[in-house]
């Protein structure tokens, strides 16, 4: 008995102590003393849980804020740590805060900061006059309600940088404010701003209502856009590269905004711009796709002219947004809530240990995400810190959407109050995330996943069966789809490109009205399309592959759902065979100017697929009853679909559209269900509002591996 002492003594609930000895001990009402200071705190029951453990039973539930120390009979004293007590329903209750001053609040009067720290014995704030300083002046903060620590200092204290040093289980961390909204470069500490004096001149530039059905979202990377050589573009790599105007490349080729403003797109959907922590700021000598938050509340300073200044990235990607909004273009953000860079060292884990991160049943870190470690999304501060961060971001910066990078991992209830919120502010917003189902600790009926949409009807998922019925399974190379010479998928495409609503195959149905479905054939992720065709056709004849990429795009612009287009796939983007090119260099990811003039011919192709798109509603129908009525598949050769937009009249200017794809390497002829003359606007070579010719023969041809559209007026 002698050499018996306590190893440890940890609060894993909140009226319970876990007590685990060297050895087996001989349980007696007064073996363990409890006490916080010289206060003595009553145990009613002792228990024995396993071999050397054992479970203390409090009276009334533990004080948090105040250390409390285990001693024993034998002379052991020991600090009792906070443990899984945190991940508890009862912990959440007890320290929920619903109020919106998390941070630092500015005014020219005084500056109040406030840290969520529930379980900290004691927190101070350091403050700096210069961010270079090592040492600040610490000042204590005093604890307030639902373990919210607060300190107001009088006075302007705009510029003023801060961290905050926080005491848990007797160890002391200094933290960056998860709550700052500025930040010095590399994110190493806070600054207080007056974000009045971040606003553009006109801002905010406020856009007409958009209806969700009419978005057609191109997806880019602040860097790649406008890094290459030839980009034509001065402040190639940053923010404010996106702003300049009269661009052009080779060959006098249109370049940047200019060529933005040409495409016919409705939304640039951008890469992580919100702070990440795999670039050094100060030399930005690497390059990252930004998969990696650190900081959720403020811009990428690598993308910045002048990292260093806090206010200067804060001032250009409001730049940035107010002139696409000049020139009706919106602003989707890519933001990452499933997981931190590295989760040990993250200012969440500092500040309040063991409590944002997602833990399996046997208490160890879950890593759904395949990074590490998963966001606790379900945990009610968690949440609350996701739908505060979007909200600061859509009515600070006035973003018009958001993708959630791997949405499945988090929790329907905190996506359903996500969409209620940003609807709220904005209902123009549009709301777009991946679904996949990935092994995190949390149920996955009770997760954002494909297989729960119909759960979350005004939030859209990337449809991974649109994708590889077209171009053949991502992760198997040599997988064919339709467009690839799998005449076996004709079917199943007809599903998808209905919207995936289970008009064809009940079987097939994800979602409940067509807008849920993101149709997308290439994005950042895995091979573009070009790639892929390379790998799964690399026996065929290049210009076969121009065709199959050509005819996979126009299926993308012609179906029932929201459009989404891989910045780059209208010229056949190439990233050289590279698979995930999330680190790899400007030579593999920049936007190759030289190639969007040599294929100038199929960019013209798909800029008039998106002026048809937007020109005419039967491409973008609002719901499944309208796709019903109003989609008519009809008799098609094998390896052809072919199907009618109907009875339009009240929704469109034209009366009936029909829609020919040929996946076959043959020309084949059909007969269409009405007589009469049609307007064709899409064949292999040319989309066009105006039509390009018309078909008054009984049965009309199309072409080898190639799209056919036309109309009765």
């Amino acid at each position: 008995m002698r050499d018996c002492r306590v190893e440890k003594a940890i609060i894993n609930e909140v009226d319970q102590i876990t007590v685990i000895m060297s050895s087996t001990i001989e349980l007696s009402h007064d073996f363990f003393k409890l006490r916080t200071g010289k206060k003595e705190i009553p145990i009613v029951n002792v228990k024995e849980q396993s071999n050397r453990q054992y479970m203390l039973q409090l009276l009334d539930p533990v004080e948090f804020g105040k250390e409390y120390t285990l001693d024993t009979k034998l002379g052991d004293s020991l600090l009792v740590e906070v443990g899984s007590v945190v991940r508890t329903n009862a912990f959440d209750d007890l320290f929920y805060y619903e109020d919106n001053d998390l941070g630092a609040t500015y005014s020219q009067s005084s500056t109040t900061f406030k840290v969520w720290a529930p379980t900290a014995t004691e927190v101070r704030l350091i403050v700096f006059n210069e961010w270079q300083e090592e040492k600040g002046i610490e000042i204590p903060m005093v604890r307030k309600q639902k373990g919210v620590w607060k300190l107001s200092l009088p006075g302007d204290q705009n510029g003023l940088f801060y961290l905050y040093k926080v005491c848990v289980n007797g160890i002391w961390n200094e933290a960056v404010d998860p709550y700052a909204k500025a930040l010095t470069i590399n994110g190493l500490k806070g600054m207080v701003i007056d974000l009045s004096k971040t606003n553009p001149v006109d801002w905010p530039r406020k856009l007409p209502f958009h209806k969700r059905n009419e978005t057609i979202i191109y997806e880019a990377h602040i860097r790649d856009f406008t890094i290459a050589r030839t980009s034509g573009i001065d402040k190639k790599g940053k923010y404010i590269g996106w702003t300049e105007e009269h661009t052009t490349g080779s060959n006098g080729t249109v370049t940047g905004l200019d060529y933005i403003k040409q495409l016919g797109i409705t939304h640039v959907q951008l890469l992580p711009i919100n702070d990440f922590g795999s670039i050094d700021e100060e030399k930005q000598d690497s390059y990252n796709w930004g998969y990696d938050p650190t900081h959720f509340f403020v811009p990428e300073g690598s993308y910045s002219i002048y990292p260093e200044d806090p206010y200067a990235r804060i001032i250009e990607v409001k730049n940035l947004i107010s002139t696409l909004h000049q020139h009706q273009l919106r602003v989707i953000l890519d933001v990452v809530y499933n997981h931190i860079y590295i989760w040990q060292v993250s200012d969440f884990e500092k500040i309040v240990p063991g409590y944002f991160f997602r833990y399996d049943e046997k208490d160890q870190i879950s890593n759904g995400t395949g990074v590490g470690n998963d966001i606790a999304s379900e945990r009610k501060m968690v949440q609350k810190f996701i739908l505060d961060c979007v909200t600061y971001w859509a009515q600070e910066y006035y973003v018009d959407g958001f993708r959630f990078d791997l949405m499945g991992i988090l929790d329907l209830e905190t996506m359903k109050k996500i969409a209620d919120r940003l609807y709220e502010i904005n209902p123009s917003i549009v709301l777009l995330g991946e679904g996949w189902n990935l092994p995190t600790a949390y149920p996955a009926e009770k997760r954002a996943v494909l297989e729960q949409a119909k759960m979350l009807p005004n939030i859209s998922f990337f449809n991974d069966r649109f994708r590889d019925r077209l171009k053949g399974s991502s992760f198997n190379h040599l997988d064919k789809g339709f467009i690839n010479g799998n005449a076996e998928q004709t079917e199943s495409t007809k599903e998808v490109i209905s919207g995936t609503m289970g008009m064809f195959h009940p079987h097939d149905q994800l979602f409940s009205n067509p807008q849920q479905s993101i149709n997308y054939i290439e994005c950042h992720d895995n091979h573009t399309l070009w790639d892929k065709l390379t790998l799964s056709n690399g026996g065929d004849p290049e210009a076969f592959r121009y065709k199959m990429h050509r005819l996979g795009t126009s299926i993308v612009l012609t179906a029932q759902g929201i459009p989404f287009i891989h910045a780059g796939q209208e010229f056949f983007r190439t990233k050289y065979g590279v698979e995930n090119s999330y680190n790899a260099p400007d030579s593999i990811n920049a936007f190759d100017w030289d190639r969007k003039a040599k294929f100038i011919d199929n960019v013209e192709y798909i800029k008039g697929l998106n002026s048809i798109r937007k020109k005419h509603p039967a491409f973008r129908l609002n719901s499944m009853e309208q796709v019903e009525k109003h989609m008519k598949p009809f008799h098609t050769p094998p390896h052809v679909i072919g199907y009618m937009l109907d009875n339009l009249s009240g929704i469109d200017e034209w009366n009936r559209i029909a829609v020919i794809h040929n996946g076959s390497w043959s020309t084949i002829e059909l007969n269409l269900p009405y007589k009469g003359e049609w307007f064709v606007i899409v064949d292999d070579e040319r989309a066009d509002l105006i039509p390009l010719y018309s078909e008054k023969e009984t049965s009309i041809k199309i072409l080898p591996i190639s799209t056919k559209v036309l109309f009765q007026v």
